[in-house]
């Protein structure tokens, strides 16, 4: 029974996460299939530079809540439930970050989409604002500050995981924190860092274009 409902949190984060709200924004408004424009991508900075500023700002909404939405269903779903696999117990902790990636992966390679998706930032924050939303705050105050000030977006992302990161590690040296947070934590930066991969060369180059 428990197997059937971790397996249920997976499919159906992933199935939230790959609504890609970028798109369907993007052709109600304007017509257009934002991944034949700019990046290619449906995130919310490629709807801003294609459609227009506040349906940027409407997608960036839409992508944290569904995100969001998917982690905090899936520690409903498994409750007090227990799952052992090899002798570890895998709780509604454990479930939560099962969610948060597979909404990931369905924002970036939604299933709805063609599996063209976004970068995972709006989604990767969404889950982090579900799971501790301290951390959730204060990356996207990181992110908002370093976007505006530097005008890329790819840097604030970066800086803004790496800042809900950095704020984990006390917590979980210091006051029991879940580790497995500080973990999830970790690997959204890897996967940031790695979704962000061509932007971080250009940005090393001085090449990458800003946000206005």
């Amino acid at each position: 029974m428990m197997v059937a409902r971790f397996l249920a949190v997976v499919i159906m984060a992933y199935l939230i996460g790959s609504i890609p709200f970028g798109l369907i924004i993007g052709k109600v408004k304007s017509g257009v299939d934002i991944r034949k424009h700019g990046s290619g991508k449906t995130g919310a900075t490629n709807v801003m530079r294609t459609v227009g500023t506040k349906f940027g700002i409407l997608t960036i909404v839409l992508d944290v809540v569904k995100a969001a939405v998917a982690v905090l269903l899936a520690g409903l779903v498994i409750g007090d439930g227990l799952l052992t696999v090899g002798g570890i117990a895998l709780n509604w902790e454990v479930a939560q970050v099962m969610a948060g990636m597979a909404a990931i992966a369905g924002h970036n390679w939604p299933v709805f989409a063609r599996f063209r998706g976004g970068r995972g930032v709006t989604a990767s924050f969404g889950t982090l604002f579900a799971i501790y939303p301290p951390a959730g705050v204060l990356g996207a105050e990181v992110l908002a500050i370093s976007a505006l000030r530097s005008r890329h977006m790819s840097l604030g992302s970066v800086l803004g995981a790496v800042a809900a990161w950095c704020l984990l590690v006390p917590l979980t040296i210091h006051y029991e924190f879940p580790p497995i947070y500080l973990a999830y934590c970790l690997a959204v930066v890897v996967l940031l860092v790695y979704q962000h991969r061509d932007n971080i060369r250009r940005l090393r180059r001085g090449t990458e274009r800003k946000l206005w």
